[in-house]
């Protein structure tokens, strides 16, 4: 369990994200089109997760457009943004935002969150995932993590992009 902060009282996930240097879980993921997803779908390319509560807050949306740029710039990489939001409000705001450099997926019928281990288990926010980043290679490898350690902080765009490169 991770214990990190919402306006500065302690709130807790279910557990801790994966450990860098080994193979990170296969995942179910719903689509804007109501498709599954799974990790082993983006096999030899590098995969940044965004995960973050809800695409309908200020940092979340900030950190969305932050790696939609960032995204442009990385070689055989997709960025995936991930909340329990439902898949069409996750793409209403990508579409009304022109972010295109960015999947968007949905936890909102799956066990993502518990999986890695950013469900958040108590708090006004309980039942979303927390905000966090975890980057992997080519065949899904973790590269890279980060549980922001308050909710209503960015993450550290700069480490997550440098661990892809």
């Amino acid at each position: 369990m991770s214990q990190i902060t919402f306006k500065g009282s302690p709130i807790n996930t279910v557990g801790d994200l994966p450990e860098v240097g080994t193979i990170a879980q296969e995942f179910t993921l719903i689509g804007a089109d109501l498709s599954e997803k799974h990790l082993a779908d983006y096999t030899g390319k590098k995969v940044l997760l965004n995960i973050f509560p809800s695409i309908d807050t200020g940092v979340c949306a900030a950190s969305a457009r932050e790696f939609n740029k960032e995204a442009s710039s990385l070689e055989n990489t997709v960025v995936i943004n991930v909340s329990r939001d439902l898949p069409f409000a996750l793409n209403r705001f990508c579409a009304a935002e022109g972010l295109d450099n960015v999947e968007v997926l949905s936890d909102f019928r799956g066990n993502f969150g518990e999986d890695y281990g950013v469900t958040l288990s108590d708090s006004p926010l309980r039942g979303l995932l927390s905000r966090a980043v975890v980057a992997l290679d080519e065949t899904g490898k973790v590269l890279y993590t980060e549980q922001v350690p308050e909710i209503g902080q960015e993450p550290n765009y700069a480490e997550a992009v440098s661990a892809l490169k």
